[in-house]
């Protein structure tokens, strides 16, 4: 007998003959009835053994099975208007795939009191709680909406590497690695790489992984995220900024569309969002009204927050910002440059801006920041041969999914977090 899954099931006949796999979400014993209540991935189903009709063997051992065990289930569906579903499994019979010991580490109900850093540590278990399950289906949702977008746009995927010889940006929060008999790194960024490609195959994007060893410890930050890269020939900062809007009510609609239940049980009410552009300029005078200090090539945390507070359900593209306060690969405009930080809900999502293409201005920007122009000979030499003007950006996948969903720790919407303190499971 085929298994039936059990949203299936809730649309089959009275008296249809199924078998149900899934976990055991909930039990209760009423002497004479006994209920399971069993879900899988696409949803849950009571069962109820009916003292006197159903077979002796299995209402008695309804009673011996543990919460979150998993168990395959043989019976007959009816009607039933005191389960909400509509509908109800009457067994014949019940196996234990996979006894769950006593007690349970985490509480892996719908409304879990365990506090985060347990939950992680027992990731594999906490998955089994609908709001788990929720959050990891709207991320998926968003990384397939992602390649969706990039691929009606004739843009093509890459796959660029995570080692790398010389700090992709500067600076020393990188994580040094030993690489046979030399020094390496963990890349930040693969900025350089799209580059390459961009000036080649025009446009191009990746989900990539990134490491940064800043010492932080926010509800904010990881070492080890996600971006959704995105880099274009032939185009400059207001070209790309344009596309980034699109791509993220793109994204946003497609949670809308696919997601309907999850957003529900959230309780987040989530809106396609406006855009604006503003200067740093602007921005500073800005703040300065407001009464909030800000450093003087930065945006401080209390600067976004006031952006998210001054323009609601907006995408806040901050452009023209001070050079000194960009990487070196943006390409300057006088004092400012061609770089630009997008704020949605009082929090940076991405960083981006028109690229230096030209190999002498490239070499004076590396040693303005103190960079030795000889550990970029590739990529200086990769724009020697054609290399048109390109601009690009990148998203943070865990920042974005986190402020669609209303969620303050970075960490609950991150499957397998790696922060300063941790490196499990």
């Amino acid at each position: 007998m085929e298994r039936t899954l059990i949203k299936d099931a809730l649309q089959k006949k009275e008296n249809t003959k199924v078998l149900l796999k899934g976990w055991i979400h909930d039990s209760r014993d009423l002497k004479k009835v006994r209920f399971i209540v069993l879900k899988d991935r696409t949803g849950r189903i009571q069962i109820t053994g009916i003292n006197g009709k159903t077979a002796s063997t299995v209402f008695d051992e309804m009673t011996s099975f543990t919460r979150e065990s998993a168990i395959e289930v043989v019976g007959t569906i009816q009607d039933s208007k005191q389960a909400k579903s509509g509908k109800e499994l009457l067994p014949e019979s019940i196996t234990i795939i996979a006894k769950a010991e006593e007690p349970l580490p985490v509480d892996a109900s719908d409304y879990s009191k365990s506090d985060l850093a347990n939950r992680i540590d027992n990731r594999f278990l906490d998955l089994h709680s609908k709001k788990a399950q929720s959050i990891f289906r709207v991320q998926s949702t968003i990384l397939q909406a992602f390649r969706e977008f990039m691929t009606k746009n004739e843009t093509i995927e890459a796959i660029f590497p995570a080692i790398i010889g010389a700090s992709s940006e500067g600076g020393t929060d990188v994580f040094e690695i030993k690489y046979f008999e030399k020094s390496a790194y963990l890349s930040q960024s693969c900025q350089l790489y799209k580059q390459m490609l961009a000036c080649s195959m025009e446009k191009v994007f990746a989900i990539f992984t990134a490491w940064r060893a800043e010492k932080h410890n926010t509800l904010r930050h990881l070492n080890e995220s996600r971006q959704l890269d995105y880099e274009e020939a032939f185009a400059d900062d207001k070209d790309v900024m344009k596309v980034l809007a699109e791509c993220m009510k793109y994204m946003i609609q497609r949670v809308l569309d696919q997601n309907s239940e999850e957003l529900e049980f959230l309780k987040v009410n989530l809106k396609i969002p406006k855009t604006k552009y503003l200067t740093f300029d602007e921005v500073a005078k800005l703040m300065k009204k407001e009464k909030i200090k800000i450093p003087e090539h930065d945006l401080s945390g209390e600067a976004e927050k006031k952006l998210g507070d001054l323009f609601p359900d907006t995408i806040v593209f901050v452009t023209d910002w001070p050079i000194k306060g960009k990487p070196f690969y943006i390409m300057p405009d006088g004092e400012n440059s061609k770089g630009f930080d997008a704020i949605w809900k009082g929090l940076e999502i991405s960083s981006g801006g028109q690229r230096i293409h030209e190999p002498e201005l490239l070499k004076k920007q590396l040693k303005a920041n103190g960079m030795d122009p000889k550990n970029f000979k590739e990529y200086i030499n990769s724009f020697k041969y054609g290399a048109p003007p390109h601009a690009g950006w990148a998203l943070g996948l865990e920042r974005i999914t986190m402020l669609m969903l209303g969620i303050e720790n970075i960490r609950e919407v991150t499957l397998f977090p790696r922060d300063r303190d941790r490196l499990s499971p």
